[in-house]
């Protein structure tokens, strides 16, 4: 009995380390400016936007202490907290990670270093697109 309970304790450290270390490591990436490129929507409302065609400049500045600044033509329009955290995707059920900004959470499906994608983790499910 005692060894199962020191394997639970040991196994439960591995795993929030792991928890951890995978937060803090989209949290640093998406840290930066990034400038929208374009917006697709969903299957129940198809459509595709760009900075051309809405006729504004759009981007946004996640901070180190958890801000997202949003900036429309490069005037400053909303100053407001995010957060990242593992969740369930809305269509596939399966756990992503999520952020949560704006009063609306986003599936980031992908970030490296020049690209950052987010859909919206609803029934819509429009996609954003972001350039450094």
């Amino acid at each position: 009995m005692k060894k199962h309970f020191l394997f639970f304790i040991v196994f439960s450290l591995f795993t929030a380390a792991y928890s951890l270390e995978t937060k803090r490591f989209i949290s640093g990436s998406i840290i930066n400016t990034w400038i929208w490129e374009k917006s697709i929507g969903g299957s129940s409302n198809p459509y595709t936007a760009t900075p051309k065609t809405s006729g504004f400049n759009k981007k946004i500045v996640f901070t180190q202490d958890g801000r997202v600044i949003t900036y429309k033509n490069d005037v400053e329009i909303r100053n407001s907290t995010y957060q990242i955290e593992k969740g369930i995707g809305f269509f596939d059920h399966s756990e992503h990670d999520l952020i949560t900004f704006e009063g609306k959470t986003y599936i980031i499906e992908n970030i490296d270093s020049q690209n950052l994608t987010i859909v919206s983790n609803n029934q819509d499910a429009s996609r954003s697109i972001y350039k450094r």
